[in-house]
């Protein structure tokens, strides 16, 4: 390659930082794996409280700051924090806000209660994530997502972002993984995800369970590429997403080195 591809992964957990599922590592390795091989890698994912601020010596990216991220009739502001991945020279943006990210739990609060905001999170963190590549000004020929909160990404760059230069050449692979929760995220989740007049309603009729399965199904439904990253797939998601037309599938492989992600990313970049 004359110029190195850019690769952007974008996941809501990524290891060290938050191990949720064991998707969390195999980031981490494709993240270092593509670096070491000749790619340009960033990588985003949320600022949970309950990741370590001194442990993990994050600190704020000041010129990035004053980004404003509009969720339904909210406007808050995006705190963009950054950190080196152990062992690799290569960065993780974190995206923060004080009102949504800072609890010391996850998802679900000290009582084992589901937070009735995870709603609001993920469209915040979905559209920060795309405004921080807009402010970044990096085209990334590859995005690859991963985690149910990552799931309307695709979604908004076939519609609302699609004309944005910095997304004009990009490539989308989503990566469907295990379920991890069991309750939905709302009958106002489809409203507040409707961040722009260029999205309408019809192309978030995939999401309308607000189910973790519609999650998973809605970003892979609008990604160019599909990966699955565990064998504890919902039977219907693999059932719909093992064999589609015109799109790329990499199977789950306990025993991949990962070259087979790395060939996926070169096939999709040279397309």
């Amino acid at each position: 390659m004359s110029a190195k591809k850019r690769i952007l992964f974008i996941a809501n957990e990524i290891s060290p930082y938050l191990e949720l599922t064991e998707f969390s590592e195999i980031v981490n390795r494709l993240a270092i794996k593509t670096n070491d091989s000749g790619f340009e890698v960033r990588c985003i994912m949320p600022r949970f409280g309950v990741i370590n601020e001194r442990r993990h010596r994050l600190h704020e990216v000041v010129r990035l700051s004053g980004i404003n991220i509009s969720v339904d009739s909210d406007d808050m502001p995006l705190q963009i924090k950054v950190a080196s991945l152990p062992n690799a020279r290569l960065q993780i943006y974190f995206l923060d806000n004080e009102d949504l990210f800072k609890r010391k739990f996850v998802f679900y609060d000290e009582h084992e209660k589901w937070y009735a905001d995870n709603d609001l999170r993920t469209v915040f963190f979905c559209k920060g994530a795309l405004e921080t590549v807009k402010k970044f000004g990096w085209p990334p020929d590859i995005i690859h997502c991963s985690g149910w909160m990552s799931g309307l990404i695709p979604a908004y760059l076939k519609t609302v972002y699609k004309k944005e230069p910095v997304f004009s050449q990009s490539k989308i692979i989503f990566t469907i993984g295990q379920n991890t929760f069991k309750e939905k995220l709302g009958n106002q989740f489809l409203k507040k995800a409707l961040i722009h007049a260029s999205i309408k309603d019809k192309d978030l009729e995939v999401f309308k369970e607000t189910t973790n399965t519609a999650l998973f199904r809605g970003g892979a439904t609008y990604a160019d590429a599909i990966t699955f990253g565990t064998d504890k797939i919902e039977k219907k998601l693999a059932e719909e997403f093992t064999k589609i037309r015109g799109k790329k599938t990499l199977l789950y492989n306990p025993e991949s080195d990962l070259t087979d992600y790395l060939q996926l990313y070169s096939d999709l970049a040279t397309r």
